[in-house]
């Protein structure tokens, strides 16, 4: 490595820094140089081609005790953004996100995407994205899908067969002109955890569903994804070895007992609204069908934490939704069957980012590379 090619890169890691300490909170020079041990002369070297790029911006001076007054240094309130989009089986949602972490428009759309092609996905897709993101400048968009991803194309999707080995990433890279990254629905909802903000710990898994049920697994701060990235799948979890058919081939996998499109069925109703009001009256066939799909839940998240000795189980999407139903009856299987549950108790929580987590971490995974990557933000 030259010495050209070595500062570049001593240059690069302060301005990593400098961002990852701005995303915690904003900061004078002299606070910044405080929180990450660069001299305040460094700092105002990094900070200059972020203000004449948009990306920073210094606020009036304000005086804080005695000294000099202070100038705080922050993200641009209209600088670049990110989108998360999500393709799910009963909707789209997308959401446009800050380099602080601030959302700033979201949608989410109820559809049947089951038939659907590539691309009337994509065209929908793409004009959500529209709607969200404005004139701001674009640092690039995260897609989410229930399904398999390798290289930027779904190489399984029980539940969006249609979709299987289309290049999603690089045809909606070439319809918006900005990179797309691709990833599983589960993966990005853990990440919208961890990014920018530890919402659950380090060592956590993070459950939602739809009508597939996908399981996030976080270990050590990090998703945890398999050497093929088939980690995760708990729809797929067998819970009854000779139980009902799956669409994935197998029988009795926990989603064909605790999916979404089930436990609306059980309660005879067409909508998550609808259950919720249903739940809230105390209908007895809602009830029943939430409790059953709880029980069933519980014995697929029971083995997830055999597996893995995770400290944290985080229900998220529907379940989030339903979690005050959902609880008692996913917290008694777990109970008798988590084999470290004598001795260490494993916590069930709501997501608080509840419906939106999945667009959330595809938002995030483009705002957490650009701060780790920031020659992507002068690109």
């Amino acid at each position: 490595m030259t010495t050209v090619d070595h500062l570049r890169q001593v240059r690069l890691g302060n301005l990593r820094t400098v961002l990852l300490a701005l995303v915690d909170r904003p900061g004078s020079r002299a606070d910044l140089a405080a929180r990450t041990g660069l001299t305040k002369a460094t700092l105002s070297n990094l900070a200059e081609p972020l203000l004449a790029g948009g990306i920073l911006v210094e606020e009036p001076a304000t005086l804080a005790g005695m000294g000099r007054p202070s100038k705080p240094l922050r993200f641009h309130p209209d600088g670049p953004v990110a989108v998360g989009a999500e393709i799910n089986v009963s909707h789209l949602a997308v959401e446009t996100l800050g380099l602080d972490g601030e959302t700033l428009e979201r949608r989410l759309v109820p559809a049947d995407l089951r038939k659907a092609s590539a691309r009337d996905v994509l065209d929908r897709v793409c004009a959500l994205i529209r709607e969200v993101t404005g004139p701001r400048p674009l640092l690039g968009a995260g897609l989410a899908i229930p399904g398999v991803v390798h290289d930027g194309v779904v190489v399984r999707a029980p539940n969006l067969p249609r979709l299987v080995g289309e290049p999603l990433a690089l045809d909606l890279s070439r319809r918006l002109g900005v990179e797309v990254a691709l990833d599983n629905e589960a993966n990005l909802a853990a990440l919208a955890h961890l990014w920018p903000r530890h919402l659950a710990g380090e060592d956590f898994v993070h459950v939602t569903a739809d009508v597939g049920i996908g399981a996030g697994v976080v270990l050590g701060g990090e998703v945890y994804r398999g050497v093929s990235g088939f980690a995760g799948e708990l729809g797929h979890v067998v819970i009854e070895r000779d139980g009902i058919p799956c669409t994935c081939g197998s029988r009795g996998c926990v989603e064909r007992y605790a999916g979404l499109d089930v436990i609306l069925r059980e309660a005879g109703r067409r909508r998550l609204d609808s259950l919720r009001r249903a739940l809230s009256a105390g209908d007895s066939k809602a009830v029943d069908a939430v409790r059953h799909a709880g029980e069933a839940l519980g014995v697929g998240i029971a083995t997830l934490t055999n597996l893995f000795d995770v400290p944290t189980v985080v229900l998220g999407g529907s379940y989030a939704v339903l979690y005050d139903h959902l609880h008692d009856a996913v917290r008694s299987e777990m109970d008798s069957r988590v084999l470290a549950g004598g001795e260490r108790h494993t916590r069930l929580v709501a997501s608080p980012l509840g419906e939106f987590a999945v667009v959330r971490g595809a938002a995030g995974l483009i705002t957490r590379r650009a701060v780790q990557q920031p020659e992507r933000l002068f690109a």
